[in-house]
């Protein structure tokens, strides 16, 4: 997957720094607010992917003695700082170079040149957008949209594939702004649409520092992992009864799995610790993102 993720965030990489190069001329051009507020938007975009692979790159770091567990957290943390940037340099940005433009309107000038640039910029969007949702698709394949965003344990894609939508939509709302702005002789109206993409991107931050946050904080792993661990315990040695399992994400491929288990009394020291070290190998076989996998033994009478 970690390949996956970094295919999807050079992609969008390699989009966001050519539209954001077009849309910056093409603001100088014609003096559309709008236009500068998506340019605005395809830098931000573009130092998010930069600060996304530099998340990806220092997660998978080894561990040493102040983290004990390694730094897979760290994509998460540089997720939710993406989140952030969207919402304050994107969203606020826009916002306030639409309202300074309502205050003091000034004619479209050139406005093909923003006709042919958005244009352009929607067919390379798409294209970034693409690569993300299958990328995303084919890691979530059996379930709905929105559920596949609150269970994925690896923000990359869904970060970069809401960016991709947020971009999409301020594109629309940019060339309907400038069309009625141009059509209408009503400038203000390319003002309105800035403030729409600001609004666009301050949601879409939202989103997504919702869901980075929850994995910040640490989500347990899915259901039908869950369900295999207990199992493979359960067909352990000896094992009489398993209770109390309990996990959490370190990371997107870094999960921490804890179970108190009751075994025969009929049991040696011995065979109980060769029945947890099969145990531990099996699950591991099994499910590869369980980093670390602790069996306490005890006695549920």
């Amino acid at each position: 997957m970690a390949g996956g993720s970094k295919k999807v965030v050079f992609a969008a990489l390699g989009a966001n720094l050519g539209i954001a190069a077009a849309k910056f001329v093409g603001a100088a051009m014609t003096g559309s607010s709008a236009m500068l507020s998506e340019a605005i938007h395809s830098v931000v975009d573009t130092g998010n992917q930069g600060l996304l692979l530099l998340g990806m790159k220092r997660s998978q770091r080894p561990a040493d003695a102040r983290h004990p567990f390694g730094y897979s957290r760290e994509i998460y943390f540089w997720s939710f700082v993406v989140a952030v940037l969207l919402f304050a340099a994107g969203g606020g940005v826009a916002i306030y170079e639409g309202l300074h433009k309502i205050a003091d309107p000034e004619p479209i000038e050139n406005a093909l040149v923003n006709y042919v640039i958005l244009g352009v910029a929607v067919v390379m969007e798409l294209s970034s957008f693409a690569v993300a949702y299958r990328e995303f698709r084919d890691t979530n394949p059996n379930c709905s949209w929105w559920r596949a965003v609150r269970e994925a344990k690896d923000p990359v894609t869904f970060v970069v594939l809401f960016e991709d939508t947020a971009a999409l939509l301020g594109l629309v709302a940019a060339l309907t702004g400038l069309s009625l702005a141009h059509l209408l002789g009503i400038p203000e109206f390319d003002g309105v649409a800035s403030i729409v993409i600001g609004v666009i991107l301050i949601v879409a931050s939202s989103l997504l520092a919702r869901e980075t946050m929850g994995l910040i904080i640490g989500e347990s792993a899915l259901p039908s992992v869950l369900a295999d661990i207990e199992r493979l315990i359960r067909d352990g040695e000896g094992v009489a009864e398993v209770r109390d399992i309990a996990s959490v994400h370190l990371g997107p491929h870094d999960i921490v799995v804890t179970a108190a288990v009751d075994f025969n009394d009929r049991l040696s020291a011995a065979e109980v610790e060769r029945s947890v070290a099969a145990i531990c190998a099996a699950v591991r076989e099994a499910q590869a993102d369980v980093r670390h996998l602790y069996l306490a033994p005890t006695s549920f009478a």
